[in-house]
């Protein structure tokens, strides 16, 4: 299925949705970033029932800004290890959450994840990007900076 089906699939009918998009990644591990990246091509862009969090390395901490915001669905974008293309992105199921042993955050996104469903809301994804490079340095690698041009579209278009 194509990112946009998948987008479209999670998102559902614009009745009464409420969004927030979690950013998440460090901004001096290059690929990690990409997450605030697509956050920050969305700025702007979106309509005033979704809520744009750049969490960075920590979004438990962003739990209440989340609780008020009231969302019907969240949707967390981090840099994932599928063996995808750089920059490609696809939701990624709980289970491959889980099992996750490397992460540049404090606390492992599947209990973050369990969190969020069990006491805000119950539409909780993640949207995994591939990338390449997450050692120290700013800056996305150019395919990486192409596919999150390509996944704030995606999201953009979904959220019309």
């Amino acid at each position: 299925m194509s990112l946009r089906g998948e987008l479209n699939g999670f998102f559902g009918g614009p009745e009464g949705r409420r969004v927030v998009l979690v950013g998440i990644g460090s901004p001096i591990r290059r690929d990690d970033a990409v997450g605030l990246r697509v956050l920050e091509l969305l700025e702007g862009r979106v309509p005033e029932t979704v809520l744009l969090l750049k969490t960075e390395i920590v979004p438990e901490s962003y739990t209440g800004a989340i609780r008020d915001f009231s969302p019907s669905h969240v949707l967390l974008l981090d840099a994932a290890n599928f063996g995808g293309k750089p920059g490609e992105a696809r939701i990624v199921p709980p289970k491959m959450i889980a099992n996750a042993t490397v992460s540049t955050h404090s606390l492992p996104l599947n209990i973050f994840i369990d969190y969020i469903k069990k006491s805000i809301c119950e539409r909780v994804a993640l949207l995994g990007i591939q990338g390449v490079d997450i050692s120290l340095g700013e800056g996305l690698t150019p395919d990486v900076e192409r596919g999150a041009g390509l996944i704030a579209e995606a999201i953009h278009d979904s959220l019309k």
